[in-house]
């Protein structure tokens, strides 16, 4: 997909605005990573696919859901 779009002042700086379909579309929430490859830019969405894991683990503890679902597999070993 090609598109143009207009470089616009925002402060001392210039910068791009984007629509909300293309944010919608490729999930682009608070940050992007931004890539110069060649001669061209790329941006790329920021995932974060561990945010707020400590959060969820705190809870589960809480809840009491953060048992073991195997026994351990090196209960029984001699490591003499």
């Amino acid at each position: 997909m090609k598109m143009q779009i207009s470089v616009i002042q925002v402060g001392n700086s210039k910068g791009i605005r984007l629509g909300k379909t293309l944010l919608d579309k490729y999930q682009i929430t608070d940050k992007v990573e931004l890539i110069l490859e060649h001669d061209h830019i790329v941006l790329k969405p920021l995932v974060q696919p561990r945010k707020n894991w400590e959060e969820a683990f705190a809870e589960m503890h809480k809840n009491g859901d953060d048992k073991l679902l195997i026994d351990s597999v090196f209960e029984e070993e001699n490591w003499d």
